[in-house]
């Protein structure tokens, strides 16, 4: 009887860490006296928070360091962003640990080397899984999702794109300006 119960016990730990164990390189393996999970390999997540440098997400972020080299801006949408005169900030709001942000960080990042505008500057804050940073940065704006690109002039918002733009950055961003 008392193996039945160690058996019973060994099944339904499996049953219910099985689905964890999947997604995170994990797998079983018999040994004597039962089975074990086993990790070949221990996923090591960087999350960068406070103010972050661009440069810094795109050489040493591998998450972000593919699609800045990969994205291809769309040169003909950038000409209102170029031609802005008045002064403009932008808040980038990031998780150096987010699918959504490796995808549009990296993009944004291009898309402002190409603008070259010195009258946009461009901020980006990192924060963590709570969405908080130590310093308390994003917690002045009011987010839910992210990326969120915050433009502000006259240092009124006058405008956003959350999580994924409506058409591209580009477009979405010179419509914010225009």
């Amino acid at each position: 009887m008392h193996n039945n119960v160690k058996a019973l016990l060994a099944t339904t730990a499996l049953f219910f860490t099985a689905p964890l164990l999947a997604d995170s390189g994990c797998g079983f393996e018999n040994k004597s006296g039962g089975v074990f999970a086993t990790c070949s390999e221990e996923k090591q997540e960087v999350i960068l928070t406070g103010i972050v440098e661009a440069q810094r997400l795109v050489t040493e972020l591998p998450e972000f360091a593919e699609g800045y080299k990969t994205y291809e801006v769309n040169t003909a949408a950038l000409d209102p962003i170029k031609a802005e005169t008045e002064a403009t900030e932008i808040v980038v709001i990031i998780g150096t640990w987010c699918p959504d942000c490796h995808r549009e960080t990296p993009r944004f990042i291009r898309i402002m080397e190409d603008v070259a505008n010195p009258n946009i500057k461009v901020t980006y804050i990192g924060v963590d899984r709570a969405k908080a940073d130590p310093e308390g940065l994003a917690a002045k704006y009011d987010f839910k999702r992210i990326p969120t690109f915050i433009v502000m002039q006259k240092g009124e918002e006058i405008g956003r794109i959350v999580e994924r733009p409506t058409e591209s950055l580009e477009i979405d961003l010179a419509n914010i300006l225009k």
